[in-house]
């Protein structure tokens, strides 16, 4: 039995009421983010583009298409304003593919909305098991949303389709047969990285689309010669992918991110937010922000030029959660990035790698913050591990209102706002795919 064809098996697991919970916040979490995104520069584009093939599947802010063209335009919009959830060990994010994907097949079919929940816990276990198994030196140069991302729209829509293991397996193969996504997107301007997102919902759904008309694949994809393991991933684990098949569904360890920021910056706003009271509106010294290697990698931009740019930096996010609090969506907009303040403060941040954060992660996700302010205090926090984490989880009714505030942002009116939060809501309580779909802003 191959890696695929195991996970096959793995994924045929019973799923229970807690889990379908689980899952709706997730659909409603990837809502109010990439309802907000679709108010951003890529939500024109991919609006028109889906326009040309009209069909019963929604738009964000916008109308309907093919289940094809609306998994590909959702796609794009649910990490546009990095506000999507994430998985710690396999650092990706499953929601901005597996959601639309899921949902934009579900409406077409008018599937139930138990069905749209049962297939959105199978793209995520299949996305996030892959992700894993991948390793630090692929995460170095790909982008693992993208890589691993149609392996998981390809199994939440084979799961809605009904297909048997011989053609989960076929989609699974052909899915990951194309999987990329170089992260050379984060270097220059552009709208490349919602592209990534965005192709692997759609090539995960055509995958399986055509895997139920008989197309076959590869079932040796991931640890087979010349497959994904040996050409993308120099350290892969192969043994992550099947590993505590008994285990809760994955989704369970997927992380909701409360700030609007590289999930890699997280840790260090929340611990800028424990020292923001003792700051007593001083100007602080010097700030010296310790986090895990990849953070640093990742994150370690002085003067941010750009929003993406400053939601990559920790030291602008440092200093918008010391001078302002909890960091709103407008703090990486161009006027936050230029504030003088802020920017003032941003050069009195250093940053450096700190190895027992290292060692941690990416198990956890820490970070610490020590200032030094001008009458000699001196400061300091670590955590551990940041907001919206298992260990450190964000409350259901915290999901509900940061959809509810990026609905807002938005400018969604609120009626339709509340339509949209009951619709995902009520997946779990018997409410059908293509009411949670017609509800979508």
């Amino acid at each position: 039995m191959t890696l695929t064809e195991g996970l096959v098996a793995l994924l045929a697991r019973p799923v229970a009421a807690a889990d379908r919970a689980r899952a709706a916040l997730h659909v409603l979490d990837w809502i109010g983010c990439a309802a907000a995104g679709a108010a951003e520069e890529a939500g024109p584009v991919f609006r028109a583009h889906a326009a040309t093939e009209p069909g019963p599947a929604r738009i964000l802010l916008g109308g309907g298409a093919t289940a094809r063209m609306a998994a590909l335009a959702n796609g794009a919009l649910g990490n546009v304003l990095e506000m999507d959830d994430v998985h710690r060990e396999a650092i990706l994010h499953a929601g901005p593919v597996v959601v639309p994907a899921a949902l934009a097949l579900a409406a077409a079919h008018d599937a139930p909305g138990e069905a749209l929940l049962d297939a959105v816990l199978r793209g995520y276990e299949a996305e996030i098991r892959l992700g894993r198994a991948l390793g630090p030196a692929h995460y170095a140069r790909f982008h693992p949303s993208a890589t691993c991302g149609p392996f998981g729209a390809a199994a939440a829509c084979a799961s809605l389709l009904g297909l048997d293991a011989a053609r989960m397996a076929d989609a699974l193969g052909n899915a990951a047969s194309v999987a990329g996504g170089l992260w050379r997107c984060r270097h220059e301007p552009g709208l490349t990285k919602q592209w990534h997102t965005a192709h692997a919902a759609a090539a995960g759904l055509e995958a399986a689309l055509l895997a139920a008309q008989g197309m076959t694949g590869p079932r040796a994809i991931l640890e087979g010669a010349q497959g994904l393991f040996e050409g993308f991933s120099p350290d892969a684990r192969p043994g992550r992918v099947l590993d505590g098949a008994d285990a809760p569904w994955l989704i369970h360890e997927t992380s909701f991110k409360p700030w609007p920021a590289c999930r890699h910056a997280h840790p260090a706003i929340d611990a800028a937010l424990l020292l923001r009271d003792g700051l007593a509106g001083q100007m602080p010294e010097r700030v010296e922000v310790a986090a895990y290697a990849d953070a640093i990698t990742f994150c370690d931009r002085a003067e941010p030029r750009s929003t993406i740019e400053a939601k990559f930096s920790l030291q602008h996010a440092v200093a918008v959660a010391l001078l302002d609090g909890p960091p709103p969506l407008a703090a990486f907009a161009p006027q936050g990035i230029a504030r003088a303040d802020i920017a003032a403060l941003r050069a009195r941040i250093s940053v450096r790698a700190d190895a027992a954060l290292s060692a941690a992660y990416p198990a956890h996700f820490g970070a610490g913050v020590a200032i030094l302010l001008p009458d000699g205090q001196r400061l300091e926090a670590r955590v551990a591990d940041a907001l919206g984490d298992p260990e450190n989880p964000l409350a259901p009714e915290a999901v509900i209102g940061k959809a509810r505030a990026l609905m807002a942002h938005a400018g969604v009116a609120p009626a339709r706002s509340e339509a949209a939060i009951a619709a995902a809501l009520a997946l779990a309580e018997g409410g059908a795919a293509r009411a949670c779909n017609d509800a979508l802003p």
